[in-house]
């Protein structure tokens, strides 16, 4: 996976760059990931060819492409880091950043055409060209729309719930 600059600044004097966090296959949890040994059956299954072994654990690299939940990786892991159902979202979601094309008043619908739920919507707006809007719900965080980008400004955050209060 690439690393990200943070910041304009660090972006223009090369110094502020912080690595991506690392995504395992659907269904994989911090917990399971620990079973892993790191033979690389599920990354060599991959039909997506999005599933690296990196640091001796199975990550994502969304920039080839997106995960279809075939359920592959799962099928030839020979240990017990996959689910027994398989998964169908990941526990993170996509969102959009303001170097977005759409949003600085380039025509770009390359996301929206990319992603297999239509959980990105482009909504109107004055004088300029629709702006995305992703949905957190529909969004399965296959990651389609992140390799489609020209400007890298999709990435994917953790899907949080809020408490509920009595």
């Amino acid at each position: 996976m690439r690393d990200v600059v943070s910041t304009r600044r660090g972006f223009l004097t090369g110094r502020s760059v912080r690595a991506r966090p690392i995504f395992y296959p659907p269904g994989v949890t911090d917990r399971s990931i620990r079973d892993c040994s790191n033979c690389g059956d599920c990354a060599a299954a991959c039909p997506t060819s999005i599933i690296s072994m990196q640091n001796g654990v199975p990550a994502l690299d969304f920039d080839a492409g997106e995960c279809t939940f075939c359920g592959e990786c799962a099928n030839h892991c020979p240990e017990p880091v996959f689910p027994a159902v398989r998964a169908t979202q990941f526990a993170h979601h996509a969102v959009i950043a303001t170097s977005c094309l759409a949003m600085n008043y380039v025509d770009c619908m390359a996301c929206r055409d990319a992603c297999p739920t239509a959980a990105i919507r482009f909504k109107p707006r004055l004088g300029g060209p629709f702006v995305p809007s992703i949905e957190a719900d529909p969004c399965t965080g296959c990651g389609a729309c992140i390799s489609v980008c020209p400007t890298q400004a999709i990435t994917m955050t953790a899907r949080t719930t809020e408490a509920a209060h009595a």
